[in-house]
């Protein structure tokens, strides 16, 4: 009985051993795919950009090649395999017999990077979740005794890259867990707690600064209530920009011929990068220019920009998306809330002279927006906090962040993640 009891023992031991060390590769394979497709893109971003601003013939020609080469590199160097984006994940967490082919790691990590470059409204962070969960699911794969924690090691990938992408660890782990796990479980745990201390030893070592460095010093319990109506404001956003991402990739998928889509698609980022060059790309560039100078007198042409700034986005990243490039909600939903809660501060300020701080609402908007984008309040808090590499905002980006979520799920239930036609018939 000693005997056997030894045995199985033994056998915990080698497997958790195994576990620890497959969680180490997850880890570091996933966060150098992060890091350098990061670093990559704002390299080539940055350099596109100026040219557009220097040449406006760029504008034309830019989207319409960059989503040119996407789609010939799916049709005959992927085999004319599209990418769902972070749904594949769902489907392969779901099925015991469907796994993310290894194919996808380089197909999201080229694809994500030329659509940002070329002008795409949209960011990487969903390629590189898809990616990263790949390496996650090969690793699965690889060895029998981790064939019962497929889900686990996905996540650890998934959770390392987000850590790579926003130098936050626990919105690593926490992602994983609110939108793609859905339980803790103690492989969990162990591979996603390691996989993503080995991302951050690694952006430590690589001294990655912080996306956003600002500084927040305080808020005011003034500014409550007014926190309130942008959680309020951040909720009605989120639901714009998913119900015009689901409309337009339906619509979209109506067009037969593919070449049609990108020259609509190709049109219509060309006219908007033209009139709002802020949405270009991610369009982290033009958050960080408003930071800098956050503290706006509100005039008509202001209102004007933020009003088209806000409307536009939703709908240039749905075309982007629907007419074959690779991206997401993450970065869009960053960049509108940003821009939300900019334009709320400087209403009030202008308008009824509260003085309220725009940063503070600026970041707070950030992390509103994408908290009722992907009904993951907890992701939003440690993802924006690590941003900015400031907690400061903690309490308030909490509470707006419940507000925000909850507004948006009693006004529509679905995410782009969660929803599907079938839900609704």
């Amino acid at each position: 009985m000693n005997k056997t009891a030894q045995i199985k023992k033994n056998h915990q031991l080698i497997k958790f051993q195994k576990l620890v060390i497959v969680s180490i590769l997850i880890g570091f394979l996933s966060a150098f795919l992060g890091i350098s497709l990061k670093k990559i893109t704002e390299y080539y971003e940055e350099i596109f950009f100026h040219e557009v601003t220097v040449n406006p013939i760029y504008y034309v020609i830019f989207p319409v090649f960059g989503l040119s080469v996407i789609y010939f590199l799916r049709q005959y160097l992927f085999k004319k395999k599209e990418n769902k984006g972070i749904k594949e994940v769902f489907e392969s967490t779901a099925s015991k017999s469907k796994n993310l082919p290894s194919y996808k790691i380089p197909s999201h990590f080229i694809n994500g990077l030329l659509t940002v470059i070329f002008g795409g409204s949209t960011g990487i962070e969903v390629s590189t979740v898809v990616a990263t969960a790949t390496i996650g699911s090969v690793a699965h794969e690889k060895e029998n005794v981790f064939r019962q924690y497929k889900t686990e090691l996905i996540c650890a990938g998934v959770a390392a890259g987000v850590t790579a992408l926003f130098s936050s660890p626990i919105a690593g782990i926490l992602f994983a867990y609110e939108v793609i796990s859905r339980k803790v479980t103690r492989a969990f745990l162990i591979s996603n707690i390691i996989a993503v201390s080995i991302a951050f030893g690694l952006l430590t070592i690589l001294k990655e600064e912080p996306l956003f460095a600002v500084s927040v010093t305080t808020w005011h319990l003034k500014a409550i209530p007014y926190f309130i109506l942008l959680g309020i404001l951040a909720g009605m956003n989120s639901v714009y920009l998913t119900r015009c991402v689901l409309f337009f990739k339906s619509q979209f998928g109506k067009i037969g011929k593919h070449y049609y889509k990108i020259i609509l698609g190709s049109i219509v980022l060309s006219v908007s990068l033209f009139v709002f060059p802020q949405l270009y790309g991610e369009g982290y560039h033009a958050i960080k220019t408003n930071f800098i100078a956050s503290n706006q007198i509100m005039t008509l042409t202001l209102a004007l920009t933020f009003i088209g700034i806000l409307i536009l986005k939703p709908i240039v990243t749905s075309i982007t998306l629907a007419s074959g490039g690779d991206g997401g909600v993450f970065a869009p939903s960053l960049f509108i809330g940003a821009f939300l809660g900019l334009s709320l501060a400087s209403i009030l300020n202008t308008f009824f002279g509260l003085q309220v701080i725009p940063v503070n609402f600026m970041i707070i908007g950030m992390a509103a927006v994408l908290s009722a984008s992907i009904h993951a309040p907890f992701t939003a808090i440690f993802l924006v906090c690590g941003l900015t590499n400031n907690y400061t905002l903690f309490f308030p980006i909490l509470a707006v962040c419940l507000i925000s979520k909850y507004t948006a799920k009693t006004i529509y239930p679905y995410t782009v993640y969660s929803y599907s036609p079938s839900l609704i018939k």
